[in-house]
């Protein structure tokens, strides 16, 4: 079995080659890539692998960017820090999603899996991983917002919230400024990353680098303090606060 690895943390490449050699001594290390572009580069000169172990995180972005650029073919195994990320989704589409630290039981589990695997099912995997790439290809690190006769570049990690009024979405970046966003609220909650972002309620998608405090509020509720003014009180609901809870203490992915 020839395994690509695509990992831009060494160590983490390292433990999970000895991992899998000691459970498969067998197994053939093909390669190991660290960013998206290295990968595509690889899978362009390379015989395909028979398996990937994928990162979802990696050096210069999100692996999902390298389904848009080749024909990866090989089944994947995600792999992530990060147990909010998707978690039903891959569960549906990838051989398997495995968290860090990646544990031998788990890894096994997934070899084991890919064996048997018929090629009806690689088939039906490989077009089902191709859309769930395309779904998360929608993100964006950089909003295009019309201003009168201009195009001005926002870059996500400069927007504190977006908030919606009278069917108008606006973006509030760091520097105080408002700008038109010509998306809905659920349209950028499923661009935004999951991590970062956090629909506090119909109002508000707020920024976790925005926080400044939290109040509690009568009715079990929480009201959420942002570093700037913000246009309404942003007031997270009693059915809402475990999850935003939640959110607010997961680890960086």
């Amino acid at each position: 079995m020839r395994i690509l690895i695509v990992e831009d943390e060494t160590a983490a490449a390292r433990n999970l080659q000895s991992m899998l050699l000691q459970l498969e001594p067998s197994v053939e290390i093909a390669g190991v890539t660290e960013s998206v572009v290295d990968t595509v580069e690889w899978l362009a000169d390379n015989q395909a692998p028979d398996l990937i172990f994928m990162d979802i995180h990696i050096a210069d972005g999100e692996s999902f960017r390298i389904f848009e650029s080749t024909d990866v073919g090989a089944p994947i195994v995600f792999t992530t820090a990060y147990d909010r990320y998707a978690l039903e989704a891959f569960k549906v589409n990838s051989i398997d999603y495995l968290l860090k630290p990646l544990k031998e039981a788990d890894l096994q589990r997934a070899l084991d899996k890919w064996r048997r695997l018929t090629n009806a099912e690689r088939r039906d995997y490989k077009s089902r991983v191709e859309a769930l790439a395309a779904t998360q290809n929608g993100r964006s690190d950089l909003f295009l917002v019309h201003v009168r006769d201009k195009i001005i570049p926002v870059k996500t990690d400069d927007i504190l919230w977006f908030y919606t009024c009278d069917e108008r979405v606006t973006a509030h970046t760091a520097d105080g400024c408002d700008y038109p966003v010509d998306k809905t609220l659920e349209t950028l909650q499923s661009r935004l990353s999951e991590y970062d972002f956090y629909r506090a309620n119909r109002q508000f998608i707020i920024a976790r680098r925005a926080i400044k405090d939290i109040s509690v509020w009568f009715g079990s509720r929480l009201v959420v303090n942002l570093s700037d003014e913000t246009p309404e009180r942003i007031v997270v609901s009693k059915a809402k606060v475990p999850d935003f809870k939640r959110w607010l203490t997961a680890v960086h992915p």
